[in-house]
Formats: C-alpha cells, sequence, structure tokens
C-alpha cells in the first residue's frame, strides 16, 4: 500500500487499509469560522465545489471536521481519514492551519471524482524557525506579490517572512525619523527598472497578512554594507564607493555603470558601500532607523545585515556590528546578522548568525558561524548551493545567477542535511532553515513563482521535516515523487512552477 503524497515530509504518515473518502457537494465543514473559511477556499479552487460549512456536526451527511485539541507540541497536527469522515486536528491555530494544507495536498481526482485516501498522519515541525526571505530592494515587489509569496510559503509550512528592505539599489520602507530615505533613495531598482517603498501602512499589512498565515515577519537592514542607497539621502553618513578589481568585474560582466557617490546606482556589483564606522552621527541613524522599524515590527527578531561588507575593513567592521546589535538588543529584540559578524568579538549575547555559505564550508566560514552558538545565539542555515532560489536551473529556464557553484538543480536544493552543514553543530544549535530569493534579476510575480517553485519545497523539507536518514520518506527518490504529485495542485492555485525534468509531474 503506497503512501500518499505529502510535503514536507510528515514525521508520521500511515495509509490505512479502508476505502477514501469522497468529498462531492454534499461534503460538510466543520468547525471553527476561520478554519472552515480556509479549508472551503482551498476546496473551491482545487475541485469547483463550494461546500457548507458549520460549527457543529449535522448527521445527515459525510463531514470533514477541523478543530484545535491543546496538549501536543507548538504547531502541531493529525489527520485521520476514511471513508465516512476526516477529522483535522492541530494543537494550535498553526498547527491547524498546517493540517489543513497538509488535507489540500490529498486531494485526488479519480474518474468518479474527487477523494481523499484514508491516512493517519501525525506531525510536528524539525525546526522552530522555518524561513523565506524576499528581496526587495534589487527589484521593489509591491504589497499583493508579497502577500501571494506568504500564501505559497505559508502553505509549505513555512512560519517566518525575512524582508530584505535595503541596499545598495534602494531604500523600501518609509520612516518618519529619516524620511530622505524613502525621497531619495527609493526610485531605482536594478537595470534601471522603477523603484518604489512601503508606507508605514504597507508594512503593517504585510505585517498583519503574514501573522494571518501564521508567519512572523523578519525586517533585514543592511549594514554597514549594501548602503549606497542611504548616502543619496544623507551623504553625510557614507563613504565613498570603494572600487574594487571585483566591483570592476561585475560590471564588465553584467553591464551597468561603477558606483559613484551620490548618484544612483542600478548594477548587480556588492561590497562597495560602508557606512561611516567612527562616526557617532552613524549610530544615531541606526538607533533612529532599527528603533522605528521595531515598533512597526511585533516579531522578535531586527536583521541587521552584515555580509560583503568588503568595503570595510574588519577591525572596522567588527566594531560596527557589536555596537550596531547592542543597539537592538536595547530595544527588547534578537539580533540577527550574517555569518561574517561573527568575527566580532562583542556582538550582544544571543545574536542569531544566519550562514550563506556553501553546504561545504570554505574560508572559514564555518568558524565565524560557531562564533554564534558560542556566544549564546544559534543558527539559522541558508547554505547558498542549495537554498538560493535565485540560482540558474540546469536547464529549462535562463533566469538566474551562477555564482554559489553553478546551477542548483532541484535534486541539489534537496540533497543536504542541516546538522551536516558545520562541524560541532547540531540541531539544538539550529534555530532553523531559510530559502532565500534575491531579485537582482527577479522582476515579476511570475518570476518568483519559477525560480521559487519547485525548489522552495526541497527547503520546507530540511526545515520541517525528520532528519536525513531517519524517516523512508526523507530521500531524494521520495520527494521526487511526492513534489511531482503537487503539480495540480499548484496549478490550481496559480503557481507558475519551473516544470523541472528532474521531477515526474502528475498530470491531474
Amino acid at each position: 500500500m503506497s503512501v500518499p503524497p505529502v510535503v514536507p515530509a510528515p514525521a508520521s504518515i500511515t495509509a490505512v487499509d479502508a476505502a477514501p473518502f469522497r468529498i462531492d457537494g454534499e461534503t460538510a465543514l466543520v468547525g471553527g469560522p476561520d478554519a472552515t473559511a480556509e479549508l472551503a477556499a482551498i476546496i473551491r479552487v482545487r475541485t469547483g465545489l463550494d461546500l457548507q460549512t458549520a460549527e457543529a456536526a449535522d448527521d445527515a451527511g459525510d463531514a470533514i471536521e477541523v478543530r484545535v485539541e491543546p496538549g501536543g507540541a507548538a504547531e502541531s497536527y493529525r489527520i485521520v481519514a476514511d471513508a465516512a469522515s476526516i477529522i483535522v486536528t492541530g494543537a494550535d491555530d498553526a498547527g491547524l492551519f498546517y493540517g489543513i494544507h497538509t488535507l489540500a495536498q490529498l486531494i485526488t481526482a479519480t474518474g468518479e471524482g474527487w477523494v481523499v485516501p484514508a491516512v493517519d498522519i501525525d506531525d510536528a515541525p524539525r525546526f522552530a524557525y522555518r524561513g523565506v526571505m524576499l528581496d526587495v530592494a534589487r527589484h521593489f515587489h509591491p504589497v499583493g506579490t508579497v502577500q501571494a509569496f506568504i500564501d505559497r510559503a505559508a502553505s509549505l509550512k513555512f512560519n517566518v517572512l525575512h524582508l530584505h528592505l535595503t541596499d545598495d539599489q534602494g531604500w523600501r520602507v518609509h520612516l518618519t525619523s529619516r524620511p530622505l530615505l524613502t525621497a531619495a533613495a527609493s526610485s531605482s531598482s536594478v537595470g534601471g527598472d522603477p523603484g518604489g517603498f512601503y508606507t508605514q501602512d504597507d508594512y503593517r499589512e504585510i505585517v498583519r497578512y503574514a501573522a494571518s498565515r501564521h508567519m512572523t515577519v523578519v525586517p533585514e537592514i543592511d549594514m554597514p554594507g549594501h548602503t549606497h542607497a542611504v548616502g543619496l539621502a544623507y551623504p553625510e553618513l557614507v563613504e565613498d564607493p570603494v572600487l574594487s578589481e571585483q566591483v570592476r568585474q561585475t560590471v564588465r560582466e553584467f553591464g551597468g555603470e561603477l558606483p559613484q557617490a551620490g548618484r544612483p546606482y542600478d548594477g548587480l556589483a556588492v561590497g562597495f558601500s560602508s557606512l561611516r564606522i567612527h562616526d557617532e552621527a552613524t549610530y544615531d541613524f541606526v538607533a533612529d532607523v532599527f528603533g522605528e522599524v521595531a515598533r512597526l515590527t511585533p516579531g522578535p527578531y531586527l536583521h541587521l545585515g552584515g555580509d560583503e561588507a568588503l568595503g570595510t575593513s574588519r577591525e572596522d567592521f567588527d566594531l560596527f556590528v557589536s555596537r550596531a546589535s547592542g543597539i537592538i538588543a536595547d530595544l527588547g529584540r534578537t539580533p540577527v546578522a550574517w555569518h561574517e559578524a561573527g568575527s566580532a568579538k562583542n556582538l550582544a549575547d544571543s545574536t542569531v548568525g544566519q550562514y550563506w555559505g556553501f553546504v561545504s564550508p570554505t574560508d572559514g566560514m564555518d568558524e565565524q558561524a560557531r562564533a554564534f552558538v558560542a556566544n549564546g545565539g544559534q543558527l539559522i542555515l541558508s547554505p547558498a548551493d542549495a537554498t538560493y532560489l535565485d540560482m540558474k536551473y540546469p536547464s529549462g529556464h535562463e533566469r538566474g545567477l551562477a555564482w554559489a557553484k553553478g546551477p542548483t538543480s532541484v535534486e541539489r536544493a534537496y540533497s543536504w542535511e542541516p546538522s551536516d552543514v558545520i562541524t560541532g553543530i547540531d540541531d539544538a544549535d539550529i534555530l532553523g532553515v531559510e530559502a532565500a530569493l534575491w531579485t537582482e534579476l527577479v522582476r515579476t510575480p511570475d518570476d518568483i513563482d519559477v525560480m521559487a517553485f519547485p525548489r522552495i519545497a526541497a527547503v520546507a523539507e530540511a526545515a520541517w521535516s525528520p532528519p536525513t536518514g531517519t524517516s523512508d520518506l526523507r530521500t531524494w527518490p521520495s520527494f521526487r515523487e511526492r513534489v511531482g504529485a503537487l503539480g495540480p495542485l499548484w496549478s490550481s492555485l496559480g503557481i507558475r512552477f519551473h516544470p523541472s525534468d528532474e521531477i515526474p509531474w502528475a498530470a491531474s
């Protein structure tokens, strides 16, 4: 008896030797109004059926019942389905939400209609932090596009949206304490495309919508590098661009102009900009910015960036990230920084490090990452050669970059184990896993879909499912079959995924 396809792989799933549950126009959805509305919407999109909802069971017909039953692990859920009924229970609202989306994956078209196989699923997440990052700085993406990305990610049990809000190419959130940031530094994007920014009401709406899908927003204000846009608004806070050979080579390869002080930058080069590390006005700026962002963001984390600060000396970089992390900690929030910040000796206690090196670390990146754990923090793992969704596919689609060890196949996005990346780091030291979608070449909602799907599902499994080797489902052959079965669901949801030839896609 085959196991029904679910992604990410559940902690426990058993196919039951019984007839399937049939969904038709007489099926009732029973439970609280939010949960039944969520399930009704999914079933309507998947099947075309508009089912009735009720808060109590009706003995007259078969029903799908959804409810919260406290007592289990946070975000856990259970599904019991047979010919007579389906019962979905969650230990909390988030768990019930994830159970509903797992049920959506189980709905299958047959010659006689829509069915859910008889099954018993008992599921809970491996990691507390399961993130996706969307870069809205290199190309600006409006609120509706971000909301669609939230919907897609939440359906795969991601619970964090990391918004990369600032970079050399633009500043994307309005702050009343520093209004020139959006007035002077928000109008450009890579390649000369239009820019844009979020008003505070826009940003609050993103935070609210994410919370409705059980996702926490982590805003990133990238410092001390990636700050050319700051200089357009407040030139006294930044150094002149450092035009290294690496910067010049990027311009030769991708075109555009070299960065110039006081002029918007729309190229792809990185590592040329820096705040003025020894000027106290810089730290007033940091305090203003993170103080206001903290007031707009209810979640526990504020991301200070700290990557690719190639225009800053190591000594100055360490000084800056130590002071910036302290400013964030004084706001009562947990600082997050890219792994380079692990070199600093005086980071705020419990600062979280985000590792973006390779699955097999190089150049001492693993040592920098381990430093966060030694400082009382944890790690978020985002190895670029597995989880960076902006990398090219090996075939069938030309968009994307290739610096992270060349094109990234779906198999490579899947075939890594979080606890094996950094020697000496195990699950207790890992806060979670995050997929990152940088947008230098990602301009539209369609671009987001095709670059993310199906590889985002591979990262979802690394974040949610049992460790590699502990479950028969946690293998590449199993995953490719299970994710292939999601093609019809994704199509019905309007997800324009890349039909990778690595995956045996189901027809209906």
